[in-house]
């Protein structure tokens, strides 16, 4: 997989946004203002947020991810070599955790996601 395909699913996400906060190439996916996937500047992968640090040790332990530097220990990074069907419902499934941590002013302003 590649940052294109990371960011392919993203952008059909409801009220993703697409900014590069620290400069220098970052890719980093936000809804209501708060990362929930990003792709480096090393461009190796893309971090994902898990649902808590037992699943993201989980999901490391399986091989399927690995720490994600500068990251809460509840994030993964998702390697280019992972199943692309891994890779898009870690997406969609960290979209909807940080989704779901919004205030529910922020949540009405969003569609629902399909």
């Amino acid at each position: 997989m590649t940052r294109e395909y990371v960011n392919s699913v993203c952008a059909t996400l409801p009220g993703a946004e697409l900014s590069d906060p620290w400069g220098g190439g970052h890719d980093a996916w936000k809804v209501g203002g708060k990362m929930f996937a990003c792709v480096g500047t090393a461009g190796d992968g893309v971090s994902v947020k898990t649902a808590d640090i037992e699943t993201a040790q989980m999901l490391i332990d399986a091989g399927v991810g690995a720490k994600a530097p500068y990251f809460h220990r509840s994030w993964v990074r998702l390697p280019w070599s992972a199943d692309p069907e891994e890779i898009q419902h870690r997406l969609l499934s960290s979209y909807d955790i940080i989704r779901s941590t919004l205030t529910k002013k922020v949540q009405a302003t969003l569609p629902p996601r399909g």
